[in-house]
């Protein structure tokens, strides 16, 4: 074991008070090591909960015997999801399928959108899993989720009046153990352990990524308090899954909050580079870099190890790009989004409705088109439907049949979601990492419009995406930070 720095030592020393603990750890600032360490500085019996599989398998591996390595739903499937293993073996059943069969029978109109069986049974599912996510005893409208063209307040009342009864029968059919209408997921056991109220028999739990947990897990963590300490260990700046239902549990959490700044994955170059952002983000650190790496950054690269990009669409671009260019590419995470959306945007073409979540309201491609184009909330469609009608989306799927694994690969594609976690010796961020539009309403001396504040969720994946390098890091599609007027790394 290395000798620890002094923000590692102040962390050991306050664990080994037995204070709860909330420890920010910025990129590449070795947490699982400080974890191992606070472990490593008692005998008592405790728990570590990764975020998924994979990190806790690893984790057994560098944990000392008294520390269990295991997921949430590992915990969950032990004590009551065991009991649903026939159930979460069944085929997948397409969703209108299971609207049907739970009584879903025709359409309607809310507003200006006319609202499918498919769209409706699949809000229904959405609208358990958004449960299954929350810390809630029982089914609201809360956990309706929004569909495309349906904003007002009234017209997604209207539609959660309508969900929420299928809703509740979805959530009666998994409660049964033996058989049921509903695929039984991971999930949904979870849940079910957590209404529960479940007590964990240890002496201290280690909850890792606590930036990005769902208030089920959240709840379950709490209530083990006051028999077990707490250490929720993460980076405020890496919580870029709200989008899903997650939050971060470390900035209001009572107890001590210590940090970890210095950086081991590179140097200060880049450490100055993703301070920009965590000032932006309103971050609770600051990193310093390793004098000894020798990171550089700039506005090119000749042939990064991985190119990041902001979305699913930007990934598939670029995919595209090296295909063409006859370069062996992987994909992170493999091509099922992206199988998913050239499909949709098929069967859109050929004259069907789709199931896909992000298109489901859509009657026809021309429809899709006129709303990328003229209605101001389906601008982020506005790539697919260019790429579609440039590419088709026969080249779409091919392109996704023609990806390599990771180890043969000549170039990595990644979203930044998808990228949270890893590194890569050289990255380029993409093109659609775009700026803010300006703000019309705001204007400099000659007249012009002043460039538009950066959203904090945005602000948080961009340093996600720069803190993914170790050696080099091209600004690409983020070089206009330096032009901005929040670009300063304070």
């Amino acid at each position: 074991m290395l000798d620890p720095t002094d923000e590692q030592a102040a962390a050991v020393d306050a664990f080994r008070d037995g204070q709860h603990l909330a420890l920010q750890a910025g990129a590449g600032t070795g947490k699982t090591t400080t974890l191992v360490m606070l472990a490593n500085s008692v005998t008592s019996r405790g728990r570590y909960i990764a975020f998924n599989k994979a990190i806790a398998t690893a984790a057994a591996r560098t944990f000392p015997r008294h520390v269990l390595c295991k997921t949430a739903h590992s915990l969950a499937f032990a004590a009551v999801g065991h009991k649903y293993l026939s159930r979460m073996n069944a085929p997948r059943t397409a969703s209108w399928r299971i609207g049907q069969s739970l009584g879903i029978s025709k359409g309607t109109r809310i507003g200006a959108r006319d609202v499918s069986t498919r769209a409706l049974s699949h809000s229904m599912l959405q609208t358990v899993t958004g449960f299954c996510h929350s810390s809630d005893p029982e089914l609201t409208a809360r956990h309706v989720p929004s569909l495309r063209g349906i904003e007002a307040p009234e017209e997604r009342a209207e539609l959660a009046e309508l969900v929420l009864p299928y809703a509740r029968k979805a959530w009666e059919d998994l409660q049964q153990t033996d058989e049921g209408i509903v695929r039984f997921e991971h999930d949904h056991y979870l849940k079910i352990w957590a209404l529960a109220e479940p007590r964990i028999p240890v002496d201290f739990l280690l909850l890792d990524e606590a930036q990005d947990t769902n208030p089920v897990l959240e709840k379950v963590l709490h209530d083990q308090r006051d028999h077990a300490q707490l250490v929720m260990v993460g980076d405020s700046a890496q919580a870029i899954y709200g989008w899903r239902g997650a939050r971060d549990v470390m900035t209001g959490f009572d107890g001590t909050h210590l940090h970890l700044s210095r950086s081991f994955r590179f140097g200060p170059r880049l450490a100055e580079e993703a301070n920009r952002w965590l000032t932006i983000a309103e971050a609770p650190i600051r990193l310093t870099g390793t004098p000894d790496i020798k990171t550089t950054v700039s506005a090119s690269s000749s042939s990064p190890a991985a190119v990041l990009c902001r979305t699913n669409v930007g990934a598939m671009i670029e995919v595209l790009h090296h295909l063409d260019a006859g370069k062996r590419v992987a994909l992170v995470g493999g091509g099922g989004a992206l199988q998913a959306l050239a499909v949709a945007a098929r069967d859109l073409k050929s004259g069907r409705r789709t199931t896909h979540p992000e298109l489901i309201l859509f009657r026809s491609w021309g429809e899709l088109q006129d709303y990328a184009a003229n209605d101001p909330s389906g601008r982020d469609l506005a790539p697919l439907v260019d790429l579609v009608d440039e590419h088709g989306a026969e080249a779409i799927l091919t392109a996704v049949d023609e990806l390599t694994h990771e180890d043969r690969a000549e170039i990595t594609i990644s979203t930044a979601h998808k990228a949270k976690g890893r590194e890569w010796p050289s990255i380029r961020i993409a093109e659609d990492f775009t700026p803010p539009p300006d703000d019309e309403d705001s204007q400099d001396e000659h007249g012009k419009p002043l460039p538009g504040p950066i959203d904090l969720g945005e602000a948080r994946l961009s340093y996600v995406a720069v803190t993914r390098a170790r050696q080099h890091l091209d600004l690409g599609g983020l070089s206009w930070i330096h032009r901005h007027p929040q670009g300063s790394p304070l």
